[in-house]
Formats: structure tokens, C-alpha cells, sequence
């Protein structure tokens, strides 16, 4: 968003946990008669998922096999794997009314169940005729993440124009630290201002998507709507604006970016070779794992494209994560699937997975308070009272509308194509998909 076709580092993982279990719990799972099978969209939550669903078995004596498809990939993976009858998911996700547009006849109506009790607030429901077809499980930040060590270092040297960080507030600010940082990259030690702004599918919807999200969002906010038919693309000036300082204060030449992957980019800032490295707050776990990255080394700036009140603009926060129960699953499964969970989200062990291996914060009344530092600095920037901008990218009208953009992105960067192509993939083709939606 984050993935995660939303997020982060990942491969393609496919594994089951280890259902051996006493037989007292093997007992009880014969007599429920009902297991869990989850499509997860997040390939950088798969190890903590695995870990957190064996503990369920050992404990419940309930099988539950997680799947993670591969980033990028998660609508393939999930049209083939429900084709598969009585061994299609019992537990799976929608990103929101666009992608529940095409799994409503699978999604059970969630309404009289625990796990919607639980939530702290009905708007994390996808609601529909009366009906709620999913609940979200997570709440997500985006922005710029920063290596505090290292912009230090450059407000201390003698060619910053910009001093300290409460100055770093604005598109025009941005651009100057990044030529700045670029053009003493040596002396600064580092390769670049911005990690590579890759535009394989790994790491493409940071940019198609993500990226995207921010023109969007200006127009919604200007025109006082909430989606639309045919987007009128009025910042895409500003969205070129941004691409262009991604693309030319970075590692690497941008004749390289179309094979430039997440988990490469992801690497350059833990690595030290650059300062900026767009993502989310899924990502805390990566660039911490294994004491990588210190929590005093890392922030998180807004993504300013020099549109509205920039010094009150807040991170990108929302969540295109909903979890919905398979209705097409045995009557069995669909209650195992429901009480695993309600599991998660209400016990000791699930709240404290989600929280701290996960770095969730989750829409649950039995939410504990998340240890990521790029929760805790969406919260700060709220408590200041900076507006956070909202998740539009839901409304974008299709997979291959992002493809479009994507493509033309990369091209633009390329020099093989102009930015009038990315704006007939924006304008042109979001009526074109929209119209199909409503085919």
C-alpha cells in the first residue's frame, strides 16, 4: 500500500503450520470438525503470521495453514486458489468497495459476529445494503522514512540550506535538502538522497499506488468528494514533480529503475546509502530486524507535493485491509475461521503478534499500544494537530489502471515515453475502467 502489494520485502511463501498437537487438542479440533485457511497479502508479515497461527493450533488443537502470495500478486493468486472449492481460503482480503465489487458473492455477512463487536469504531466496516462484507484488521502509515544519523549529518554540514528537521516542511524544502544531499553524496557518504525508486512489480506500487494516492487525494479534497468517474488529474503537475526528485537523487541512473526491486531499495537504507526511502510503517520490522537499524535512527516525513497547507499536513494513513470470511466454506470452517480471528484479536498472544511482530495498530477494543516508531510518529504528527491524508487509492478503478500508470511512469523515466503518457493512463484510462466496473 504497503503490498504487500501494499508493502515491503517479501517473495513468494507458501507454508502450513505444523497441526501436530496432543491428543487432547487433536480431540477437540476432530470434534469442531472445522480449520482455517488464510490467504495473507502481506509477504512481510508471513513469518510472523506462521509463528502466531501455530501457537492457535497448539492451543486449540484448530489446523490453520497460512498462504502468502507473492508481492504484487495477491488478486492472481486469490481468483486461482478459490476456484479450488472445499480447498479455497476460508479466510481472505479485500482492499476496500472496489475489490469487494468483485468477491461479494464470497464474502459472509460479518454483522452478528464477535470480531465486529470488537471494533473500536463501525467505520473500520465495509458495509454494504445493511450487509458488512469485511472488517479491517489494521491501520497503516506511509510517508517518507528518513535516516536521522545521516540528514543530521547533512543539516550540520556547510552546503545545507536547510538546518533542521521542523524545517523540512514543504515540497520546495524537500527538493532543495534532496539536490543538496545528491550533490554531496561523497561527502555525505552515501550514494544517494532517495533509495531506488524501483519499478519492478516488488516495489512499483510505492509509486502507482502509494504515490498516486497524493494527487488523488488534493482532488477529492478540493472538489469535496470521495470518488469519481473521471478524475480530472489537477496535480498531476505536482505528482510529476515528486517522480522527477525520486528519480534524479537516487542510487542508481533512472534507465535502471524498471528492474529495481523493493527488497533492493529496502537494503540501500539499512545499508546506509541513502537518507529518504518512501514506505509504511509495515516496514519497521525489516529495517530493525536483527538490530539493522536503531529506533533513535529513524523518522517519518510526510510525502509534500507542494499542494495545500503543507506545514499541517500529516502522514498517509488509513488501511485497504479487509479480512473476509469465505461464504462459499463449510459452515464448520467458516466458524473456526471466525473464532481464530476473534482470537487475534482479543487474547494476550494475538493482540501482543499483531503489536509487536507485526507493528499493527489494529481497530480492536483489546488493541495493545504498538512499539513501531512509525506509529508512534503518525500519532505525534496528529497529536499536533497536522491533518492526516486519507487512503484514496482504493477508489482507483482497477489492477490494470495501476499497470497503466505504472508503465508509463517507468517509461517517462526511461526517456522512451513523455509525461503526456502518464496522464492518458491516469485521465483517459480511470474513466475507461470505471465504465468497465460498472459494466
Amino acid at each position: 500500500m504497503a503490498g504487500s502489494a501494499l508493502a515491503g520485502c517479501g517473495g513468494n511463501s507458501s507454508s502450513s503450520t505444523d497441526s501436530k498437537a496432543d491428543s487432547k487438542t487433536e480431540s477437540k479440533a476432530d470434534a469442531t470438525g472445522g480449520k482455517v485457511y488464510y490467504l495473507n497479502f502481506k509477504p512481510e508479515q508471513d513469518e510472523a503470521w506462521q509463528a502466531l497461527a501455530k501457537k492457535y493450533t497448539e492451543e486449540t488443537g484448530t489446523e490453520v495453514t497460512v498462504v502468502t502470495a507473492a508481492e504484487g500478486t495477491y488478486e492472481q493468486t486469490l481468483t486461482s486458489e478459490m476456484a479450488k472449492g472445499d480447498e479455497a481460503p476460508t479466510l481472505f482480503q479485500v482492499n476496500g468497495p472496489v475489490g469487494l465489487a468483485k468477491w461479494e458473492d464470497f464474502c459472509k455477512d460479518l454483522k452478528d459476529t464477535d470480531i465486529y463487536k470488537q471494533l473500536t469504531s463501525t467505520d473500520y466496516a465495509l458495509e454494504k445494503d445493511g450487509k458488512v462484507y469485511g472488517i479491517a484488521y489494521v491501520i497503516e502509515s506511509y510517508g517518507i522514512i528518513y535516516n536521522k544519523s545521516l540528514l543530521n549529518k547533512y543539516f550540520e554540514s556547510d552546503f545545507a540550506t536547510v538546518k533542521k528537521i521542523d524545517d523540512l516542511n514543504s515540497f520546495d524544502k524537500l527538493k532543495t535538502v534532496a539536490e543538496e544531499i545528491q550533490a554531496n553524496a561523497d561527502a555525505l557518504g552515501v550514494k544517494g538522497a532517495f533509495t531506488s525508486p524501483g519499478m519492478d512489480s516488488s516495489s512499483d506500487w510505492r509509486f502507482k499506488t502509494h504515490l498516486a494516492n497524493l494527487p488523488i487525494y488534493f482532488e477529492y479534497q478540493a472538489d469535496g468528494i470521495s470518488d469519481t468517474d473521471a478524475i480530472k488529474g489537477t496535480y498531476l503537475e505536482n505528482y510529476k514533480n515528486i517522480w522527477d526528485l525520486y528519480i534524479n537523487n537516487t542510487t542508481c541512473k533512472p534507465t535502471e529503475l524498471a528492474s529495481k526491486t523493493g527488497a533492493e531499495s529496502e537494503a540501500e537504507f539499512i545499508n546506509g546509502e541513502a537518507v529518504f526511502f518512501q514506505n509504511g510503517s509495515w516496514e519497521y520490522g525489516a529495517v530493525t530486524k536483527d538490530d539493522a537499524m536503531k529506533d533513535d535512527d529513524l523518522g517519518m516525513l510526510p510525502i509534500y507535493i507542494g499542494v495545500g497547507d503543507e506545514a499541517n499536513q500529516g502522514l498517509c494513513t488509513g488501511t485497504e485491509n479487509y479480512w473476509c470470511v469465505n461464504s462459499e466454506a463449510s459452515e464448520a470452517n467458516q466458524a473456526a475461521t471466525e473464532a481464530f480471528i476473534n482470537w487475534c484479536v482479543t487474547s494476550e498472544t494475538g493482540t501482543k503478534a499483531m503489536a509487536e511482530d507485526m507493528g499493527f495498530v489494529i481497530p480492536f477494543k483489546a488493541a495493545q499500544e504498538s512499539q513501531n516508531v512509525f506509529v508512534k510518529a503518525d500519532k505525534e504528527y496528529t497529536d499536533a494537530g497536522k491533518k492526516p491524508v486519507s487512503w484514496n487509492f482504493t477508489t482507483m478503478p482497477s489492477e490494470d489502471w495501476k499497470n497503466g500508470v505504472g508503465a508509463a511512469l517507468t517509461q517517462y523515466a526511461a526517456g522512451t515515453g513523455d509525461w503526456d503518457a502518464v496522464k492518458t493512463a491516469f485521465v483517459d484510462n480511470w474513466k475507461t475502467e470505471k465504465e468497465k466496473a460498472g459494466e
